[in-house]
């Protein structure tokens, strides 16, 4: 039994080892089954190697066979791909090379590959075509590697524009990559850089017209896939350049747990050691206990990261200095700093083996790594020290943990969506700052970097300013919420404080909200962050991937898609009368529902709308299907066993939702997907809800799920698999609900296996119109505004009079939530009174004519 145990032992051993290598190898170029093509792909006239590797994409090599390079280069990781149809002939000494998208020509025995003997042509679109030293026109950019300094597009530093790097994408439609002379990586145990290869030529071009989502699959299939973030990365991360103590953060997180501020990640810039900048010792003034400080971050669910400045090295003062010092065989007696060397492959395994690798068995997460220093390495001129970081500290956390590697830095160049997310550092706190980072955000896709994180509310003071302004800061958040990383963060500055509870309890309030709707849309995002996965497209990505053949796709810059059903258009200017002006175009193909006003617009079209505070611009496809989890959650560790479908107005649709265990590495093929499909028949909607397909580990066995039709009546009767459900005001499992104020149809399903199928059907008293969508919702919030605003007054009244069609008018969503059944009839009653509000205030006394016409200017006009 004894021997039988022990060779179970080193069996799983083993297989958890070879699991690490194939997860860090299938994902980020270390598997060198993937380097080699299938030898069907690839074909050669003399000296001219050509390697099909999808029908719109191929790699083209001139130089002796002997000198052919199949090692991974910094940014191709992958050539080993399904073989696509593909001819070839030779015809008046040229070869020809034809796949379904592409045809290549080639001069027999005409030399290196030039502008006279090489040209390639897209069949899909006869303006699409590519010769050697060909410049693109109309490149969409990608990303810059820092926005430290900017305001805005301006950096206040230079007073010089940012330029950003080229993307992939262009509506040149076509993508060049010249991989000559790219350092590669060798075939060792943990890959390392090396020399270029020797032929002359290494090149891959890709031609794909206006399908720029089947160019970013494509290079993704080369270059490596985006990996799946951890769940918990996608809710709140609280940050703060401060000198934080142990008991200082406990204080700080019980009182966002009193605020009901849900939070995942706790981030610790670099005053967690000692010594300035470059430091791997605890300061113990601060921390005097470092394990069980973080057994507490453990306890309260809590993710750690800590900031890291590794460009000093390893000081003299440092608790293994002289432990590292032994592993790279240095003298430690003369106590000299060993310096930092990230080409030296020795040097960075004592880094993660002998300095760092204690602190993250203490109970650290991932690594904030904060590289601002020289550009490149000492010793390899041509390799970026940001893109070797990127490399070294990803793979390593890859190979020595059993959770997902994670690393937080700064883009370091073209690859570097492998190592997933971007610090973008240190912006002015503006609004021209605001403004820039969603053209910045979403314009990263194109490089397949899809994971920025910004500091929300930005870090710098500018000018004159004393403080965080409150708009300004609140609006950015509501931006957090909907991009990809939800980070606040600041510089070291006590008048800087971004704390929920500094704030009037009109921003406090749409702060909280905004944090609020971020975790409620978390089973939305994750599923997106699938999709980034599997297909190179980012969670925030420009409005052109979808509507490519629409000119305003390319000039609203602001505006993106959130996923594949979201559209924001961010408020990026102060308010004027309590409310902020954005135009916004919605694309032409299908009509959008503007969630805060509930108001359904048509598709093809630019608007002027306001926003009060506490509303945003988000806008829903019509008849969209959106996963979301109920505001009880407080973090992101496990799948709660409820889910809730919100599904929009406008027409049918569907959606996939996408789970897995949130933090392992078996997610590739480890999962669970439950589809769900929304249709109008005439006066019913049908929501059909399979089950649920696949499994993970932890995954939950039964579910409670609510579906909330928003934009819609009441309705004349609801049944489950056949049973009729029956109205129930108190949010009884097994009945239905109305929220008038929102004009929400919530009906709670009781708790079942996920494995059993269950359709919905409801059924109304006419087919759904456009009585429920035309801005009611939108109405009852500015009646409730102006009734605050009369009962606040100053001016003399007694604060209780409220004019009767305004006090009708303004409580008719209660009544509809009471009694849902007198739909029609109260809904008449509110259009009567809410057409003779207007002269009701007029004839008000106890406010000023100014304040009558303001209160006026409130009512959204009468449709």
């Amino acid at each position: 039994m004894l021997v039988t145990y022990k060779h179970k032992t080193i069996t799983f051993f083993k297989l958890l080892v070879c699991n690490l290598i194939f997860f860090a190898g299938n994902a980020y170029g270390q598997n060198r089954n993937q380097l080699t093509p299938d030898p069907k792909a690839v074909v050669q006239s003399g000296n001219a190697r050509f390697t099909v590797l999808t029908d719109q994409l191929v790699r083209l090599q001139w130089g002796q066979s002997a000198s052919y390079d199949n090692r991974a280069s910094l940014v191709v990781v992958n050539r080993k791909l399904p073989v696509p149809a593909f001819s070839t002939r030779t015809e008046n000494e040229w070869f020809y090379l034809k796949t379904r998208k592409i045809e290549l020509a080639y001069k027999i025995n005409s030399g290196v590959f030039d502008s006279t003997n090489l040209k390639i042509r897209f069949l899909n679109a006869d303006t699409v075509s590519w010769k050697p030293g060909q410049k693109q026109k109309f490149n969409l950019k990608g990303t810059a590697r820092t926005l430290d300094g900017q305001d805005g597009e301006m950096n206040l530093y230079s007073n010089q524009k940012l330029q950003l790097e080229d993307g992939i994408l262009s509506r040149d439609g076509w993508f060049f990559l010249d991989d000559s002379q790219s350092l590669r990586l060798d075939h060792s145990d943990w890959p390392w850089v090396t020399a270029p290869g020797t032929p002359k030529l290494d090149w891959y071009f890709m031609a794909y017209g206006d399908d720029y989502k089947s160019a970013l699959l494509d290079f993704s299939k080369i270059a490596g896939q985006v990996p799946m973030l951890p769940r918990y990365v996608f809710g709140y991360w609280w940050s703060r350049y401060w000198s934080y103590s142990d008991n200082e953060l406990r204080e700080l997180v019980q009182n966002l747990k009193r605020f009901d501020v849900p939070t995942d990640v706790l981030v610790i810039d670099m005053d967690w050691h000692t010594k300035g900048w470059t430091g791997y010792t605890w300061n113990k003034n601060l921390f005097p206990d470092p394990a069980n400080f973080l057994k507490w971050t453990k306890d309260n669910h809590l993710k750690t990261t800590l900031n890291l400045h590794p460009a000093d090295g390893i000081q003299p003062t440092e608790e293994r200095y002289h432990d590292f010092a032994a592993y790279i065989k240095a003298d430690s007696a003369q106590k000299k700093v060993i310096p930092f060397e990230v080409s030296n492959k020795t040097f960075m395994r004592g880094l993660f083996d002998i300095v760092l690798r204690p602190i993250e068995k203490a109970g650290v997460d991932f690594w904030w790594l904060d590289w601002q220093q020289w550009t490149n390495d000492n010793k390899i001129p041509r390799l970026s020290n940001t893109w070797w970081l990127n490399y070294t500290f990803f793979t390593d956390k890859a190979m020595h943990s059993q959770n997902r590697p994670l690393l937080y830095h700064r883009w370091g160049g073209l690859g570097n969506h492998r190592y997933q997310i971007g610090f973008s550092g240190d912006t002015f706190m503006s609004w021209e700052s605001l403004a820039y980072e969603p053209y910045f955000t979403s314009t990263a896709s194109n490089v397949l970097y899809s994971y920025w994180s910004h500091d929300i509310g930005g870090h710098i003071l500018k000018g004159n300013e004393k403080g965080v302004e409150p708009e300004l800061y609140t609006r950015w958040l509501q931006y957090g919420g909907f991009s990809p990383i939800m980070r606040t963060h600041s510089t070291k500055n006590a008048a800087i404080k971004k704390e929920i509870w500094n704030f009037a309890p009109e921003y406090a309030t749409a702060q909280h909200d905004a944090i609020r709707l971020r975790y409620a849309l978390v089973p939305y995002i994750y599923t997106m962050s699938r999709k980034t996965f599997e297909t190179g497209i980012g969670l925030c990505r420009p409005m052109y991937y979808d509507y490519a053949k629409q000119p305003e796709a390319y000039s609203y810059k602001e505006e993106y898609m959130f996923g594949d059903n979201m559209l924001i258009r961010p408020v990026t200017t102060p308010s004027k009368d309590g409310f902020a002006a954005v135009k916004v175009w919605l694309p032409k193909g299908n009509d959008w529902y503007e969630w805060s006003t509930g108001t359904l617009l048509k598709g093809g079209q630019v608007l002027e709308r306001s926003f009060s505070i506490n509303e945003y611009p988000v806008y829903v496809k019509a008849g969209s299907v959106i996963p979301m989890y109920n505001d009880q959650i407080q973090n992101l560790d496990n799948n709660p066993n409820n889910l809730i479908l919100g599904i929009f107005p406008g027409g049918s649709g569907n959606f996939q939702v996408y789970e897995d265990n949130g933090n392992n590495k078996n997610y590739e093929n480890q999962f669970a997907e439950t589809n769900i499909v929304s249709r109008i028949d005439g006066n019913e909607q049908i929501v059909n809800i399979a089950p649920a397909v696949g499994r993970y580990q932890g995954i939950a066995e039964r579910k409670k799920i609510k579906i909330k039709l928003f934009g819609t009546q009441p309705p004349l009767k609801v049944s489950v698999n056949g049973k009729p459900l029956q109205f129930n005001p108190d949010n009884q499992d097994g009945s239905w609900n109305y929220d008038g104020g929102n004009l929400c149809l919530n009906i709670l399903l009781p708790e079942q296996s996920c494995k059993v199928a269950r359709q919905l059907r409801i059924t109304y008293n006419e087919a759904p119109g456009m009585l429920t969508t035309a801005g009611l919702v939108e109405k009852f919030k500015r009646l409730s505004m102006i009734t605050a605003v009369l009962k606040n007054s100053d001016n003399g009244n007694d604060g209780i009079y409220i004019p009767k069609n305004l006090g009708i008018a303004e409580e008719t969503n209660r009544l509809l939530s009471y009694h849902p059944m007198n739909f029609a009839n109260y809904i008449e009653n509110f259009e009567r009174c809410y057409k003779l509000i207007p002269e009701e205030i007029q004839l008000l006394k106890q406010v000023s004519e100014q304040e009558r016409k303001n209160l006026i200017k409130l009512l959204p006009p009468v449709q």
